[in-house]
């Protein structure tokens, strides 16, 4: 046809990367939803004893530790809180198979992963009740502070890796996103940084299905959110998020590359948020209670509690001991939040800068003499 336009196929003109695969639509699964081993041979799942103990432990803690803090925020004594109930088995296997000294950096729903890592709760409660130190001792953890601002972390691990790089070190760095965060721009920024200067850089995105009101298949047109890895030139896989075993195998193996020099990649952990988006949400107004209930069937804990069971790791000792550290961590959490001390506004200024700018200073004058007015 006259004035049409003759286009080359692309698979003509871009070679085929065969470090990084065609991404598999079905999820990487290691334990069926009724807790009975899978056929998957690529990725193991016998881990220690004590490490699959470990797993399950935090699991349950941070199961009700999450109810404490939706308890604490119903009742006042808490700004906000945004709830992982469901998602404790993708947060904590991406985790868990990490060293120490590699960086996380958190959105605002891992609190498992803080658990992991040695933060206690009063740390945790600070940061949700809005005092000033909120957040201050995570980097002591090699945990970066949350990011409300949504996939702006993601920007903040590519630098860190990129950081690493140039000091030869061979630590990692893994992003928690959301499935709404691989719709910002700082998301694709992100990625792009990565794959070009290969850093060492995970980016776990926990796709649970809703980025607040705005289901996933109105966020994305593609097969799925791990095919995004395709167009940026890095392995990209979907992973049951409800699996913790799968979680951890799947990361790990995607940080042994990384340390490699392999560089980054995407994984998709498939889950579901059973709470509100935070407690300001009414999930009622746009979901239904039988998606809510089939979700529930694929319950993370249960799954991995029945499995447990099968192989004589769980047993009554065990559960008593989760039980009583589960009871001593909200005990503390209450406590901390229920007798904490007011602070001095003032403070706040002290923890911008190493020395205060003058605009700084001139900010805190402002702020005392609006505040000894009130008091008079």
């Amino acid at each position: 046809m006259a004035g049409s336009v003759q286009r080359t196929p692309k698979s003509d003109t871009v070679p085929v990367d065969p470090d990084v695969p065609v991404v598999e639509l079905e999820p990487i699964q290691l334990l069926a939803p009724d807790g009975t081993p899978t056929d998957e041979t690529r990725y193991r799942r016998d881990l220690p004893p004590e490490t699959l103990a470990w797993l399950y432990e935090l699991m349950v803690v941070t199961r009700d530790l999450d109810g404490e803090f939706v308890n604490l925020q119903r009742q006042g004594e808490l700004a906000l809180f945004a709830s992982c109930r469901g998602q404790e088995a993708a947060h904590i296997g991406a985790a868990a198979c990490l060293r120490k000294t590699d960086w996380l950096f958190p959105q605002y729903r891992e609190l498992g992963a803080f658990l992991l890592r040695g933060l206690t709760p009063a740390q945790i409660g600070a940061l949700w009740r809005g005092r000033w130190h909120g957040g201050t001792g995570f980097t002591d953890r090699c945990v970066a502070p949350i990011a409300i601002p949504i996939a702006t972390q993601a920007l903040h691990a590519v630098g860190a890796a990129m950081a690493a790089q140039r000091l030869g070190e061979d630590s990692v760095t893994l992003v928690y996103l959301g499935d709404g965060a691989t719709s910002e721009g700082d998301c694709h920024e992100a990625l792009n940084f990565a794959a070009v200067f290969n850093t060492p850089t995970i980016f776990f995105v926990q796709n649970n299905q809703w980025a607040i009101s705005v289901p996933v298949e109105r966020q994305a047109a593609g097969p799925s959110l791990a095919h995004r890895a395709i167009g940026y030139g890095m392995p990209g896989v979907r992973v049951d998020g409800n699996d913790v075993l799968a979680c951890y195998a799947v990361t790990a193996e995607a940080a042994r590359r990384a340390r490699a020099g392999g560089g980054p990649t995407l994984i998709e952990a498939v889950t579901y948020r059973m709470g509100p988006h935070t407690t300001s949400d009414d999930p009622t107004r746009y979901r239904s209670d039988a998606e809510v209930a089939e979700w529930a069937a694929r319950d993370p804990i249960e799954r991995y509690r029945t499995y447990l069971r099968s192989v004589g790791i769980l047993d009554d000792r065990l559960a008593a001991r989760v039980a009583a550290r589960s009871q001593r961590l909200r005990t503390e959490l209450r406590e901390s939040v229920l007798e904490s001390d007011d602070f001095d506004i003032a403070d706040v200024f002290d923890t911008v800068y190493h020395d205060p700018t003058p605009d700084l200073l001139a900010q805190r004058e402002q702020l005392l003499a609006e505040t000894a007015k009130e008091a008079k």
